[in-house]
């Protein structure tokens, strides 16, 4: 099963430029503290050098034979490839994301998102009272022209069936890849929603969404292009609903909604997403008081979920989400009077939780099982009890 994603991972880099350029740095400057000086100057038996002579590794001549060089091929000078987190001069220590709203700490002059440090007293980085919080727009901007040249990509010559003249410039395509930049969005939206910087993680994901929709116009609704809108959509809601804008989250709920279900695919993932959709718009439309619209949404989601475990291998997962719908509908037709029906739908979600086979190192998941199924059972005992 391919996820979502929404988009594919970039490939990541290790971090040895970062070492390397400080042992040039060392070099030129003959920094007293720096590893290859204090070795000298102590005559440190655990050096390379010292251990290559005392033990005359066959390494260390092999590399001289071979000539074989530490090139890195290139990348990222902030290090915003690679999978863990490398701190940058455009990334915030707090959230660990990209700078948004970037703020300077007064007096110590350290930097952090606006967010970030204005639930602080002291500078989280040294331990300094904040007398005042700065705006840096020379900084911001900075950060937000590294985005924009995030998406340009030098792609090769143009394949021709043409022989190419000698002598002749060859033509260099320069495109905007929506799609790489948008996974990068994606990785630094999520780390600053994490975080409670949910403003930021907006911003990030509205630049996504943009850059999709521009692909659309182009390509057309492709069903790659329709899940990565309607998963980032979901997203751009989550940040709404976060923020105590219903109205908004709902927009983005339904949009997410519309462009998933254009994508005609067996992806679980997809499928998933949509159906996580539509119980938001439900939640939302519940605690509106307007059950009907509520159920119409939850309603969908069940028929979502049961036709994805029809027509794929059930995994636990998936009937556990089933349950979770049933419940749902089950409990609104009880706020409408319809008890037979409520009756109807806790019981056949019971049924379906009590049969599920879960392994016994899926903890979890076995969790969630039992702590659904106290949740259906105590539905029907009050119904007894009445």
């Amino acid at each position: 099963m391919t996820p979502v994603g929404p988009f594919v991972k970039a490939s990541r880099p290790d971090d040895g430029s970062s070492k390397k350029s400080s042992e040039i740095q060392n070099k030129q400057q003959g920094c007293p503290m720096s590893k290859e000086n204090q070795n000298k100057q102590q005559g440190c038996p655990m050096s390379k050098e010292n251990q290559n002579k005392q033990q005359g590794c066959p390494m260390s001549k092999v590399k001289q034979d071979s000539g074989e060089s530490n090139v890195i091929a290139p990348k990222c000078p902030f290090g915003y490839d690679s999978q863990t987190f490398k701190l940058g001069p455009f990334s915030c220590l707090i959230c660990q994301a990209l700078l948004f709203e970037c703020s300077r700490c007064v007096p110590c002059t350290h930097v952090f998102c606006k967010a970030c440090i204005s639930r602080f007293n002291d500078c989280p980085l040294c331990g300094a009272d904040i007398e005042k919080i700065e705006a840096d727009t020379n900084l911001q901007n900075v950060v937000d022209r590294f985005i924009d040249g995030h998406a340009r990509i030098k792609r090769g010559p143009v394949d021709t069936d043409e022989k190419q003249v000698v002598g002749e410039k060859k033509t260099i395509i320069y495109e905007d890849v929506s799609l790489e930049r948008g996974a990068f969005l994606v990785q630094q939206a999520m780390r600053a929603f994490r975080a409670n910087n949910v403003e930021s993680a907006k911003s990030r994901l509205g630049i996504c969404a943009q850059d999709i929709r521009e692909q659309l116009e182009i390509a057309g609704n492709t069903s790659e292009l329709c899940s990565q809108l309607g998963a980032v959509l979901g997203m751009l809601g989550d940040c709404c609903r976060a923020m105590g804008d219903g109205s908004s989250a709902v927009a983005y709920f339904d949009e997410s909604v519309s462009f998933l279900s254009k994508v005609q695919t067996d992806d679980l993932e997809v499928t998933h997403t949509l159906s996580v959709s539509l119980n938001k718009i439900g939640d939302f439309k519940y605690y509106e008081g307007d059950l009907k619209a509520a159920r119409d949404h939850y309603f969908r989601a069940l028929d979502v979920r049961r036709n994805a475990i029809k027509d794929t291998s059930k995994a636990p997962s998936q009937v556990l989400d089933v349950a979770v719908s049933l419940a749902k509908v089950a409990d609104v037709d009880r706020n409408l009077d319809a008890e037979d029906s409520a009756t109807e739908g806790f019981q056949e979600a019971i049924d379906l939780l009590k049969s599920l086979k879960i392994k016994s190192e899926e903890t979890a998941l076995e969790q969630r099982r039992l702590s659904v199924l106290d949740f259906l059972n105590n539905q029907l005992s009050k119904k007894q009890s009445n």
